[in-house]
């Protein structure tokens, strides 16, 4: 009985390629993950996982995809081309940055039109082969499939959507990689989970044909994940042309299993990913052995590959460094490197070498965690519970609440605003681990933060900025920090998970149920409106972003937990009210992440998400401003939802997405709140000219009106230094300044 991991984290185990891009990570960390999956009995580890910013760009690398204004003229890629279309330069933006799927994972979006000609860029794929291959360690490349690398591109300004429907033919990596003696390749087409009409499931039909002739003698699997396969498209995918398995997610995807039931090919090998690559519960084997048993009666014991669900990159890397976690929360965990022995264990039971004191243990963890008290609140549950029966709205609509805001606020028509968070110097973390260290005192931690929070303040009044943020230098993450101080949640040392680039997060571990003890943000924000005379808002995490960037319980359904993350959130924006803050922002960057990947399951989700925000802010006054923000995703699919979130002010981003977002204002969308849609992109270092912010402002007054818009950046300002920030927001509040004028002019 074989075994397979769909791919593995690239961060290291204490973040090294964070730490050190190049020097450390692939001679070091990688071999290491490959012996110790080789080690395990791993026999289909993958390789080509590693990645100094995503996959897909690295697809882009490899196809020589590269858009005509990085000026690339041909030969190996170098890193200057790949990172400048990563994070943009000093003469051209970055390309667009979105979310992969439903997960906080980040991707490179393709740019795809007639001047891009598909060649041979980058051997990286080749490279790793051959290394893995001189320690010993026969790995199976992996690639995002041809067609769902087209499906996540875009088609370059001006050229037809339909341009995009022409798969690249032959794979000339594949030619290489059977010539160095590989006997599998894997492509990753996860797009299958999705609706596709007929036109889109034909070209996985067409793109697999094309590709017959250069994977010859090569073992080809096809792994899907994150969601169940459709008929038509299981149909479609096991039909392909000189495909020889087949990986299914069996932990998201669970009705796949009757499809496979229904029939899957003679002599085809099932990759079974019954192990959860996306959330850090340890696996029940006992259930997940049952589940085998009967795909091994369809398909054949010399068929059946134990896998994992998907890539293991969305999990924390290792437990063997949390020895400071709770020994019995410990207990019900399961990191990478857990699961690949979760995977190996569950191999070796089905080929009739079942180890019994390892399945016992983790029998009784998993009824340890049933059992516990520590789960269990049943004065949250029970408030949680009376929540039904009523949508918590507002009782005044939205328009006079704007009314009786602006006569409180009297704020300049464009106002400006920035995200929240302000940069994060090596001193300011230096002070936090301190701190948490327990090397400095809690008095001259609050002296310094306290220092910290003055210079934001009086740089933004400097700058002439009309609502303020503290700048957030007492927190560490926007989840983690609201986690720490809520019940229900435990936390890791080295739990981190990449988000996009060497942008890594540490996600807080939900596992029981969730209240308040104590107000969480009421000093800090009192603190910094007592330093100003302008609107201070009050920062927090709104609940759905809690959830989706948390690992989150799965013994009760994702949207009870969200409820009672609301009710926490809604004491802290009352008790913020009650201290006098009058503008408060709720960030919901993560909600639009969290849709399902099938449209028949987008209604539910969008229902009890917008009405989680709801919850938190239903019985402030009306002369309280409530912000939210979102960030990196497309929204205008749902932005009949965003408008039904009934917050006063909208923050959004909008300028690395193309502007996007205004297309659904010129398609005749009214939208009657605040809204700040992003007029410079954070994630790059490049510094934006007045001009340049101006004429995205006009391109937003053209589909807005002029006394709801608002000027910000896409995002908060965390990940950049000082010298970046200070001239953008400059420019920023100049291009602000000036369209007033102009539109006083024209009155």
């Amino acid at each position: 009985m074989a075994s397979h991991i769909v791919g593995y984290p690239r961060m290291g185990p204490k973040r090294e390629l964070k730490f050190a891009l190049e020097s450390f990570w692939d001679k070091r960390a990688a071999a290491s993950i490959w012996k110790q999956m080789a080690d395990a009995g791993t026999k289909y580890i993958p390789s080509n996982t590693f990645s100094y910013y995503d996959q897909v760009l690295d697809t882009t690398a490899m196809l020589g995809a590269v858009p005509p204004r990085y000026g690339w003229n041909g030969g190996e890629i170098e890193f200057d081309v790949y990172f400048s279309m990563a994070r943009g330069n000093a003469s051209v933006p970055a390309m667009e940055m979105t979310k992969w799927f439903d997960t906080n994972y980040h991707y490179i979006v393709p740019e795809l039109g007639p001047e891009v000609k598909f060649s041979y860029a980058s051997h990286k794929a080749v490279k790793e082969y051959q290394e893995a291959k001189a320690l010993g360690v026969d790995t199976v490349p992996v690639f995002v499939g041809p067609v769902s690398y087209l499906l996540l591109s875009k088609p370059a300004k001006g050229v037809e959507k339909s341009f995009l429907f022409s798969p690249p033919g032959q794979n000339p990596s594949n030619l290489q990689l059977k010539a160095a003696g590989a006997s599998s390749i894997q492509f990753d087409e996860p797009t299958l989970v999705m609706d596709l009409d007929s036109h889109k499931l034909q070209a996985f039909t067409h793109a697999y044909s094309e590709l017959e002739a250069s994977c010859s003698g090569l073992n080809v699997i096809v792994e899907t994940y994150f969601a169940d396969v459709p008929s038509e498209a299981f149909k479609t995918l096991t039909s392909l042309k000189g495909v020889t398995g087949f990986g299914f997610d069996l932990v998201r995807g669970t009705k796949t299993l009757d499809l496979i039931k229904g029939g899957f090919p003679t002599g085809k090998y099932l990759f079974a990913g019954v192990v959860d690559g996306r959330n850090i519960w340890a696996n029940d084997l006992a259930a997940s052995l049952s589940v085998l048993q009967e795909l091994e009666s369809i398909v054949g014991k010399d068929k059946l590959v134990v896998s994992t669900s998907c890539s293991l990159l969305h999990t924390a890397v290792d437990l063997i460094n949390e020895p400071k976690l709770d020994q019995e929360i410990k207990s019900w965990l399961a990191f990478a490197a857990q699961k690949i022995v979760e995977v190996n264990a569950l191999a070796k039971a089905l080929a009739g070498h079942k180890e019994e004191a390892f399945f016992s243990d983790n029998a009784a963890a998993q009824a340890s965690r049933k059992s516990s008290p520590r789960v269990t609140n049943e004065a949250v549950q029970k408030a949680a519970s009376a929540l039904k029966g009523s949508d918590h709205r507002r009782a005044t609509d939205v328009s006079a609440r704007l009314d009786a805001q602006q006569k409180k606020l009297k704020l300049p028509v464009l106002p400006t605003t920035t995200i929240g968070s302000f940069p994060q110097t090596m001193d300011l973390r230096r002070v936090r681990r301190e701190y948490k260290a327990k090397k400095i005192s809690e008095e001259d931690y609050v002296k310094a933060i306290k220092e910290e929070i003055n210079k934001v303040v009086k740089l933004q009044e400097e700058l002439d900025i009309d609502v303020l943020v503290h700048g957030e230098p007492e927190r560490n993450d926007m989840v983690e920090y609201f986690g720490e101080q809520l019940s229900g949640f435990a936390f890791t040392a080295n739990g981190w998970v990449q988000s996009y680039g060497s942008r890594c997060v540490k996600p807080p571990v939900i596992y029981g149920d969730v209240s308040r003890p104590k107000p969480m943000t009421v000093f800090w924000s009192t603190m910094a409106q007592s330093m100003t005379a302008r609107p201070m808002k009050g920062m927090l995490t709104g609940p759905v972003t809690i959830l989706n960037w948390s690992f989150v319980r799965n013994d009760q359904p994702r949207f009870e937990t969200c409820y009672q993350i609301a009710l926490a959130i809604k004491d802290e924006v009352e008790d913020l009210e009650k201290a006098g803050i009058t503008v408060i922002q709720i960030d919901e960057a993560a909600l639009r992440e969290g849709l399902p990947l099938r449209k028949s399951e987008h209604a539910f989700y969008l229902d009890w998400a917008v009405h989680s925000f709801r919850i938190t802010n239903c019985g402030v006054q009306d002369t309280t401003q409530i912000h939210t923000h979102m960030c990196y995703s497309n929204f205008n699919d749902i932005i009949h939802s965003i408008i039904d979130m009934d917050a006063d002010v909208i923050t959004i981003e909008n300028s690395r997405s193309d502007e996007k977002l205004l297309s659904v204002f010129r398609e005749g969308v009214k939208y009657g709140a605040g809204i700040g849609p992003g007029v410079y992109d954070i994630h790059s270092p490049r510094i934006p000219s007045t001009e340049e912010i101006a004429d995205r402002i006009n391109k937003m007054l053209a589909v807005l009106e002029t006394n709801i818009l608002w000027v910000n950046p896409d995002c908060g300002l965390k990940t950049r230094k000082y010298t970046e920030v200070m001239p953008a927001l400059k420019n920023m509040v100049a291009a602000a300044k000036l369209l007033r004028t102009e539109l006083a002019s024209a009155k």
